[in-house]
């Protein structure tokens, strides 16, 4: 199942290249008040909700993916854990370009860690990603998104696919300079999560999906999650090792080389096979 968030927060099922409208089936979900769950309700719900949006796609209204505003389709990502240099090559370039590195060691994701990104920089495929300082190279960094949809607190490798919820495509936008990871990956506009949710039954295993990103149709990053240095199970188990992983929160499992910079007027496309394509402009503030 695909599911869009469009317009004024309108939910739809994805089919082709229609969006059929199934707001209505949100009415199932809980009431809730202040304080609120750090959880996003429509993740954590997600499967007691199918039936609803199967019921409601008999009659809701369909409009073309072409003519409405996709939002991201997580709206309340209690937190978005990155992976860094997951791939072996963009390892590579990383620590042979000096416009990555700013002089400073590149190590491998064993060492460094993971990193969190704000939950404030989210926008979906219909919104801009904005530059904010036009001085300095600002980077795509295509990835897949890994959407949890259960409570995961110290799982294994071995059970980690049976906390994700689904998945969408991520960009991991950047600011290279000096600075720490969080902070230059966390500006507003910076995290692109879509074009869609897509369930974990329709992706199967994440491993053996094709990545590609183009810039105004110059191709830019062409990779396999296979190629991951580390898998996207034994990311969730690390990451859940040092913070429980709630419904909604986003794993970004890393980008492949051929990383580059974007400028106000560009228009990324961003695709991922099982998931699908997504384009997103650029612009500046």
């Amino acid at each position: 199942m695909r599911i869009a968030r469009y317009d004024d927060n309108r939910f739809g099922l994805v089919e082709g290249d229609e969006v059929i409208d199934v707001t209505s089936a949100l009415s199932a979900l809980p009431a809730q008040s202040y304080p609120f769950p750090r959880t996003d309700l429509f993740v954590e719900h997600f499967e007691k909700l199918r039936p609803a949006f199967e019921a409601a796609a008999k009659t809701g209204t369909r409009r073309k993916l072409k003519d409405v505003k996709l939002l991201s389709p997580v709206a309340n990502p209690g937190k978005i854990v990155a992976a860094p240099v997951n791939y072996k090559k963009h390892l590579e370039e990383a620590r042979a370009d000096a416009g990555i590195h700013h002089q400073q060691q590149v190590g491998e994701i064993q060492k460094v860690g993971l990193f969190l990104k704000a939950t404030s920089s989210v926008i979906g495929a219909g919104e801009t990603i904005l530059i904010r300082h036009d001085d300095r190279r600002n980077d795509h960094e295509i990835e897949l998104a890994v959407v949890i949809g259960k409570t995961a607190d110290r799982v294994s490798k071995e059970d980690a696919l049976n906390y994700v919820a689904g998945y969408a495509i991520g960009l991991d936008m950047t600011i290279r300079g000096p600075e720490e990871r969080s902070l230059r990956k966390s500006l507003d506009t910076f995290t692109v999560i879509g074009p869609w949710f897509v369930s974990a039954d329709e992706i199967g295993s994440p491993s053996g999906l094709d990545l590609e990103l183009t810039v105004d149709g110059e191709a830019r990053q062409n990779a396999n999650t296979r190629d991951l240095v580390l898998d996207v199970p034994t990311l969730i188990s690390w990451a859940s090792s040092f913070y429980t992983l709630h419904p909604g929160d986003v794993i970004l499992s890393g980008t492949p080389e051929g990383v580059g910079p974007v400028l106000a007027g560009n228009t990324i496309r961003a695709t991922i096979a099982k998931v699908g394509t997504m384009d997103v402009k650029v612009g500046h503030i």
